[in-house]
């Protein structure tokens, strides 16, 4: 067996701090990492080795005794949108839909991290994008920021977002987010308790900043008992009913239209529109 054969069937974690994909890029900044989503030409649309190089990007601050802390964040105007529904990106190892286990995404690894992680969010918070800035320990909010939940014009049954929306914001505004697709301002977002802080744009980096050197202040074992206490409250959503739904025949259309910028046929020809939903 040659040399590169061996390689391929002898696959390693990411080395050092790259992230396993070049639209993550993980930096230093003193006792912090800083995990940054960059890429603008696809306004940060996520891939499956970007979600994965998050998750390992928490395990991989965990495991560093030079570093206290993790913030996420993107570029420019966008924070995370959610997925690639698409199938594009040069790093792309695996189709969103029934083969994108939950497993694979970072949400719950965000939850169980003892070390504190902080979302900057700079901009478009969506989809996956909003449950990484909801499961980090902190969000903190650019005046710009607008979130969105939009999976169910995907034919997503997306149970995480159901089951944690009802416990912060209850379920009627759960409904409201989730039934019609609206998109909140970062304004709104603060005052229905779905984020805490809001700060003028180009403050952002410096207040990520200052909150996670707060956090990373408090004693670590008592904040991962606190931590654990919350995160019980939280308790776990349906993950076999959302499995099933990534490969079900309306997430499928869901995908296709998205790609074709149409509405999906499950929509009444009245209540089509010549757009992506």
């Amino acid at each position: 067996m040659t040399e590169s054969a061996a390689r391929k069937q002898d696959p390693r974690p990411p080395e050092g701090d790259w992230l396993g994909t070049k639209f993550l890029r993980f930096e230093r900044e003193g006792p912090f990492g800083v995990c940054t989503l960059d890429r603008p030409e696809a306004r940060n649309a996520m891939t499956p080795a970007m979600y994965f190089g998050i998750k390992y990007a928490v395990n991989h601050v965990a495991s560093d005794p030079d570093l206290a802390g993790l913030i996420i964040t993107g570029t420019a105007d966008v924070f995370a949108p959610g997925g690639d529904m698409g199938g594009g990106g040069e790093d792309n190892w695996l189709t969103f839909g029934s083969a994108l286990g939950m497993d694979a995404l970072p949400f719950d690894t965000l939850r169980q991290s003892a070390k504190p992680v902080v979302a900057a969010v700079n901009g478009l918070c969506q989809g996956g994008g909003m449950q990484i800035a909801l499961c980090a320990d902190m969000a903190v909010v650019s005046d710009r920021a607008r979130f969105r939940v939009p999976e169910l014009y995907r034919g997503i049954a997306d149970t995480y977002y159901s089951h944690m929306l009802a416990r912060l914001i209850g379920p009627v505004r759960t409904r409201d987010l989730m039934f019609t697709g609206r998109t909140l301002s970062a304004q709104e977002a603060l005052d229905w308790g779905l984020i805490a802080r809001v700060v003028p744009h180009d403050d952002l980096p410096d207040a990520a900043r200052e909150v996670l050197a707060q956090c990373c202040r408090t004693a670590p074992h008592a904040r991962g008992t606190i931590k654990s206490s919350l995160d019980n409250y939280i308790g776990l959503y349906d993950r076999i009913g959302m499995q099933a739904s990534l490969g079900a025949p309306e997430s499928i259309e869901g995908f296709s239209a998205f790609k074709e910028r149409r509405s999906p046929s499950w929509v009444h020809p009245a209540l089509r529109l010549d757009e992506r939903l």
